[in-house]
């Protein structure tokens, strides 16, 4: 380099300290929550007796913190560490950095006031409102233009693998969260999806399965590709396989999310779709396992004696797990038995604790000595945590192994003489409590891990001197010429924006041919004709359904097993579903189906039901709700709920804003009549009433249907 001009430059690690401290901080918060709700399912007293803590509310609270807080702030410190290192500049620009930091903070305290407050969507993954969903989006280009612009301006003439997959996860989880979301508002946190029914469930499982492929995966995996070598002291293993993995990964994941919504009302050909895909994806996911793990050979002796390399061979493995447990679950007779059951759980937490929680750690205790420019505090605490993690993950994650298998076994269980030998739901969850306790436990202990973490990074902080600014030097980029006989990838590697486009096509794709179809093709979700817009009241008590997050315990979607139609009633049809805006099919079952409660119990089961569970299921884990009876609610809103569903396309006669409040106060009075004839006093305008009204309704129609057609 003889003559070659060196230009001077710095790398900014305050925007990394600040994502890496929220990390931690967001993670401590969101564990607590997991905690807690973990604790609620065999212990209902643990849900405080108030509406704004109940497991229905606080499980999304949980998912998204740990999701968008805790791995959300470790992608972005990971990202404004390793991405100007890589690129020999610093980010485009520090103005940016910081609307990212604050806006991504500002989201996530949002999300912490308004779901506790019953302010969702329902959508798993995507719980925010309209308002929130805005937010995100302008703070996620924000981000993308930062690292588009650093691109641009860089001193490396190639952008190395891990950039590819930052790229990659930045253009997909936009396409998701943009098209997921589409939404008309009725107010400032009222909205209800441009999709309804089936449409509804394949469009928020194709974004709530590539947000864990896109937000979960693709950018550790980038994470891996810088820190793993450098923890290590050895190059990537194979470069060609980086290639591979890389370009089959984006492509094959996006077509995988029908496999969520198997033997559902989802059009057959989607969930082939779905299954196939699945299958495929074994081997570019593993492909990046092998390349990790083999990045490691000739450096396995240090993996004894260090806790950073400890916590990242222990990642790639759970990648490696999850990643092949994912496709085994897609397989229709596996599913058959682990769907709607904590199998589910289980998978998600191997992924979550142990694929991001612990690279996550590993990357925090290797760049908290560089940064303060000293040694680890303590390797010992490290280690310790190590395995209090570890063994927190097994305590996890067997026992609902063992929940699963027992409970679905019990679900399908049949006597000689035909008959269900465990007819009443309840049965089969009383008989996994222990396993609930064991769970509990285990996050307990992968918790108290995370405080060692905190006190180890504080004693190590404060041992060193911060470095705010980064000296470095490069020199410049030069215009470049054709290398004869590039190699055409590397060639691809020197043009951001050409390979931003090629990995947008890629991630398009599939999409594309899963959606348009099932919305534009008529086919594939036949009418029945019997089947009506929900009634103002009906729509009120659904929205206090949703607002309660009930479907995080209960799914409305009976598939076509004996087993199931003979617990629940007759199966789910595609066509009962056009009008609910949000689907709510759920996919965990803690309490029964309700898909045909409708007309099953009296107006005051429901009602005592949800004072006091208990004193209608003897021994029920389900919180009671006795504020739903004296809660009044305010109905001024239905008229500006039946003109935006009239313009999303549900039929409600020409006017019928001006005449829903009356309708809806009729049906009240019914209701209540009801109730009093059986010696129980409410107010028409309790919340209690608008949801019995939602209950009623639930299933019904294929009751009328039954009714007319003899």
């Amino acid at each position: 380099m003889s003559g070659t001009t060196l230009e001077q430059f710095s790398y900014d690690n305050k925007i990394v300290k600040y994502f890496g401290v929220a990390t931690i901080a967001w993670g401590i918060v969101g564990m607590l929550v997991g905690v807690l709700a973990a604790t609620q399912l065999f212990l209902p007293e643990a849900n405080l007796g108030n509406p704004y803590t109940t497991f229905g509310r606080i499980r999304p609270l949980h998912t998204n913190a740990v999701i968008f807080a805790f791995v959300g702030n470790a992608i972005f410190a990971g990202v404004y560490y390793s991405m100007p290192r890589l690129l020999k500049t610093p980010m485009f620009s520090k103005a940016l950095s910081w609307f990212h930091f604050w806006g991504w903070q500002l989201i996530i305290l949002l999300a912490a006031v308004t779901l506790p407050l019953g302010l969702t969507s329902s959508k798993e993954y995507a719980e925010l409102e309209w308002p929130i969903d805005i937010l995100i989006a302008i703070v996620w280009v924000a981000f993308g233009a930062n690292m588009i612009g650093a691109l641009i301006k860089r001193r490396e003439k190639h952008m190395y693998v891990a950039i590819w997959f930052y790229l990659a996860s930045f253009v997909t989880v936009a396409v998701l969260h943009i098209f997921n979301s589409l939404a008309l508002p009725v107010s400032f946190f009222k909205s209800y999806s441009a999709y309804a029914g089936v449409q509804d469930a394949l469009v928020q499982w194709w974004y709530g399965h590539n947000a864990v492929a896109f937000f979960l995966t693709t950018p550790f995996l980038g994470l891996m590709y810088y820190y793993l070598p450098k923890a290590a002291n050895r190059p990537v293993y194979s470069y060609k396989l980086s290639i591979i993995h890389f370009w089959s990964l984006i492509f094959l994941y996006i077509w995988a999310g029908p496999h969520h919504l198997l033997y559902t009302a989802l059009p057959e050909w989607a969930q082939i779709l779905g299954v196939v895909f699945s299958i495929m994806l074994i081997a570019p996911s593993w492909g990046g396992m092998v390349n990790g793990l083999l990045t490691l050979r000739g450096a396995w002796d240090k993996v004894r004696v260090d806790p950073v390399l400890k916590f990242m061979v222990v990642a790639v493995t759970a990648y490696g797990m999850a990643t092949f447990e994912g496709p085994l679950l897609s397989l229709k007779n596996v599913n058959a038995i682990a769907h709607y059951t904590d199998w589910i759980v289980a998978h998600v937490h191997i992924g979550g604790l142990g694929w991001n929680g612990f690279f996550t750690f590993a990357m925090l205790y290797w760049l908290w000595p560089k940064m303060w420019k000293t040694d680890l505090f303590s390797t010992k605490l490290a280690t310790t945590h190590f395995w209090l993690g570890t063994i927190g993950i097994l305590f996890y994650a067997l026992p609902m192994y063992v929940a699963a298998l027992t409970q679905s076994l019990m679900w399908k269980e049949f006597s000689d003489a035909g008959r269900l030998v465990y007819p009443n739901f309840l049965e089969t969850v009383v008989q996994i409590v222990p396993m609930y306790m064991l769970r509990a436990f285990g996050g307990v202990l992968y918790l108290s891990g995370v405080f060692l973490m905190v006190y180890n990074m504080f004693k190590t902080a404060k041992q060193g001197t911060f470095v705010p600014e980064e000296a470095d030097e490069a020199p410049a980029l030069l215009p470049h010429t054709e290398e004869k006989g590039e190699f055409w990838h590397r060639a691809w590697e020197r043009k951001p924006i050409f390979f931003t486009g090629l990995a947008t096509v890629a991630i398009l794709i599939g999409g594309i041919i899963e959606i348009v179809p099932t919305i534009l093709v008529k086919s594939n979700v036949p009418t029945i004709s019997s089947v009506q817009p929900y009634t103002p009241l009906e729509l009120q008590g659904r929205d206090l359904y949703i607002s309660h997050g009930c479907v995080g315990c209960h799914s409305q979607m009976i598939r076509p097993f004996r087993s199931e139609t003979e617990r629940f009633g007759e199966y789910s049809k595609a066509g009962e579903f056009v009008y609910d805006r949000p689907f709510l099919w759920g996919s965990k079952r803690t309490g029964p189906d309700l898909h045909r409660v409708g007309g099953k119990y009296p107006d005051s089961w429901h009602y005592h039901h949800m004072v006091d569970p208990s004193s209608m299921s003897p021994g029920s884990l389900m919180p009671p709700y006795p504020w739903l009876a004296t809660n009044i609610m305010a109905h001024e809103d239905v008229p500006a709920k039946i003109r935006t569903l009239q313009k999303l396309g549900v039929p409600y006669p020409e006017n019928y804003d001006q005449q829903a409040n009356a309708d809806l106060e009729l049906q009240a009075d019914q209701i209540v009549k009801s109730l009093q004839s059986a010696g129980v006093e409410v107010m028409p305008q309790a919340e209690i009433v608008a949801l019995i009204a939602y209950l009623q309704r639930l299933g019904t129609d294929i009751k009328k249907t039954a009714a007319t057609n003899p």
